[in-house]
C-alpha cells in the first residue's frame, strides 16, 4: 500500500474542504484539487499562473469518476477510454453539460486519464472522484519531480503534499484527440 489508512482518510477529508494538494503522477509531481470545487480550481490556477482557457486534465482511477464530466455516445467508446494503454495516455473527450468552464477552459473538449498509477488511483479512489491533475510548478518553470522540490516552489502554498516516488516516466502523458486518434502531445 502506497497510503495508510490514516493518510487516505485525511487526504479524502482535506479534498471535501477544497484543499490544494501535491501528489505523485506517472512522470512527474501534479497539483490537484475537487474538480467540482470552483475556489480550489481558481486557487490552484492562480497558483500555477495558469490562464483559465487553457483547462485542467482530470485523472480517475474508474471511468464512474470520470462520467460526469464527460460525453460518450455508446458502449464500444466507454471501453475505449477504459482499454489499459501502454503508456499515460490522455484523451481529448466531448464535454457532458455539467462539466464546469474551470475545467474545460475555452475548450469545447475536457482532458482526461484513467490512471493506472497506484499512488494516484488511490487517492482518486479515496476522494470517490476525479481529481485535477496538473504539473506541480509555475508556469513556465520545469516540473517538480520529488517531494523536495514540489516544497521548494510551492510548499507553502499548498494544504497537503503526499509522499512516494512518482512513475518513472520522463515524459508527460501522451494526450490523444478521442474521436480522430491524433496525438496532440507526444508523451512517454
Amino acid at each position: 500500500m502506497f497510503y495508510s489508512p490514516w493518510q487516505l482518510r485525511t487526504f479524502s477529508r482535506l479534498f471535501d474542504a477544497g484543499a490544494l494538494f501535491g501528489y505523485p503522477t506517472e512522470s512527474v509531481y501534479g497539483l490537484g484539487c475537487d474538480p467540482w470545487n470552483e475556489v480550489a480550481v481558481e486557487r490552484l490556477l492562480a497558483l500555477k499562473q495558469r490562464p483559465l482557457e487553457k483547462g485542467v486534465i482530470l485523472i480517475a482511477a474508474t471511468v464512474e469518476q470520470l462520467a460526469p464530466f464527460i460525453s460518450l455516445e455508446n458502449r464500444s467508446q466507454w471501453s475505449k477510454l477504459a482499454q489499459p494503454r501502454q503508456r499515460p495516455t490522455t484523451w481529448i473527450v466531448p464535454v457532458s453539460a455539467q462539466t464546469p468552464d474551470w475545467i474545460r477552459g475555452a475548450h469545447d473538449g475536457v482532458a482526461v486519464r484513467l490512471t493506472q498509477f497506484a499512488p494516484a488511483a488511490a487517492l482518486c479512489n479515496a476522494a470517490n472522484s476525479a481529481l485535477v491533475s496538473t504539473s506541480a510548478n509555475l508556469a513556465g518553470h520545469p516540473p517538480a519531480r520529488n517531494v523536495i522540490a514540489v516544497r521548494q516552489a510551492l510548499g507553502d502554498q499548498l494544504d497537503l503534499i503526499l509522499g512516494g516516488e512518482t512513475g518513472g516516466s520522463q515524459m508527460p502523458s501522451e494526450i490523444r484527440h478521442f474521436g480522430s486518434g491524433k496525438v496532440l502531445r507526444a508523451g512517454g
